[in-house]
Formats: C-alpha cells, structure tokens, sequence
C-alpha cells in the first residue's frame, strides 16, 4: 500500500503543469491582446476629457492627435502628427513660439497615451524590464517596468512607469509614473472602471500621490495598500467613440 501511495504521489507531480516563466515583451504582448489595444494602431477614437474633446487618427504608424476646446469666446483647435503641430484660433490658423509647441504637443499626446494604454509599449523606443512579482489586496500581479531610449522617446524620455498586470486576465489594473516636467513628481493610478468598446479596452482611473518626493515608485503599491497614499484626481474618460480605418 506505501508503495501504491507513493506511485500515485509521483504520478501526480509529473502530470502537474510546470509554471511558465514569461518574459516582459511576453506580457507586454498578452496585455495587448487582452485589453484589444492592437485595433487602436488603425482606428478613429474620439472621447471628451474634462472640459475639452480629442480625437485620435491613427494608421499603422501614421496619426494625428487632435484637441479641442473654448476659452471665455474662443475656439481652439490643436493638432500634432508624426511632423507637425498647429493650431487654429476661431479656425484660423495661429503662429506659436516653439517653447510653447513642445508644451501644448506633450500635454496633447499625453492624454491619448494615457487613453489606449498598453497601446504604444512596443514603440521602438520603449525598454521593457520585469520586476519581481506581487500582490496588491490579495491579487498577483506582475510588475513591468517602462523607459524610453532618449531617441525617439520624445521629449519625455525620461519618464518611468511601471505596471501591475493581472496574472489571470492580463489586464492594467494599477500604474505607477515618474515624471519630470512641472517640477516633477509620482502619480499611482488605480483602476475606477472599465468598459470595452468595439473591443478595446477603456479605462478611468483614480490618481494618487504619495507624500514625499523621495518615495521610490516601486513602492506606491504598498504605500496605496496601507491608505498612505494622496487622492488628487479621477481620470474620466466620456462619450467615447471608435470607429475603424
């Protein structure tokens, strides 16, 4: 009988799937795939973000980023592409200094990055490294880090992020940044809700700060589990539309 027992034992380790062992890019891409982030690379997407609406023109590689607002009784319209920024005062077009061309283009494309993510971590530019796995309340995540070669990585190359990625789904549900442009700072953003519209995944966010600045972003996520963590915004995305190219 100890003999039968032990076999059964045996028999049951050697049937039990091993673990395996994923890389970064492997995550980065099972991401892609579970959020449809893919369908972002040939799409119209149109959404309102506080008090202003964009619109996304993209087609493999070639796009233009729209944003469109009032001030008092002005209408303006700001556009970037892969070469170009303009911008229309009551649809006339506006000469701008080009300080402030590289201020108005980031603060464009930095709420359509935000808006498709993971669409974008396999730009040419963007370094993959995977950080040892955990839990964030009861859930395992890996754990992603993103950075940019300066080329091609735009003017914001040295920002970092990092990402928590369902094991079970792949899916976003926390990120963390670094940031350095308006003095610097780290922000923690904790899924709010979701939807999935013609099969991409859109997410609104609560955003979160910690106290001190010297506060490592690998960190944020206990900081967050332990409440010591700031609220200082919610990312609201509203009337989304997508169509395909």
């Amino acid at each position: 009988m100890r003999f039968i027992y032990i076999l059964i034992v045996a028999l049951f380790i050697s049937c039990k799937p091993n673990k395996v062992t994923l890389t970064a890019q492997e995550i980065i891409d099972k991401s892609i795939h579970a959020s449809g982030a893919q369908k972002v690379a040939s799409s119209e997407i149109s959404f309102r973000f506080r008090d202003k609406k964009y619109k996304a023109i993209r087609k493999n590689g070639v796009f233009k980023l729209f944003r469109t607002f009032k001030e008092d009784s002005i209408n303006i319209d700001e556009s970037i592409s892969n070469s170009s920024y303009q911008r229309l005062i009551n649809e006339k077009p506006t000469k701008v200094a080009d300080s402030m061309i590289t201020n108005y283009s980031n603060s464009i494309n930095s709420v359509h990055y935000f808006s498709v993510l993971p669409f974008g971590l396999n730009d040419k530019a963007v370094n993959k490294k995977l950080l040892p796995s955990n839990t964030v309340n009861g859930v395992l995540y890996y754990k992603v880090e993103i950075t940019f070669d300066e080329n091609g990585g735009g003017e914001d190359f040295n920002d970092v992020f990092i990402y928590w990625i369902n094991q079970e789904n792949f899916l976003i549900d926390y990120l963390a940044y670094a940031y350095e442009t308006n003095g610097g700072g780290k922000r923690f953003r904790v899924l709010k809700e979701q939807c999935s519209i013609k099969g991409i995944r859109f997410v609104d966010y609560y955003n979160y700060k910690p106290s001190a600045a010297d506060t490592k972003l690998i960190n944020l996520d206990k900081l967050f589990e332990g409440n010591k963590l700031e609220k200082v915004s919610e990312i609201i995305l509203e009337d989304i539309e997508v169509d395909f190219n």
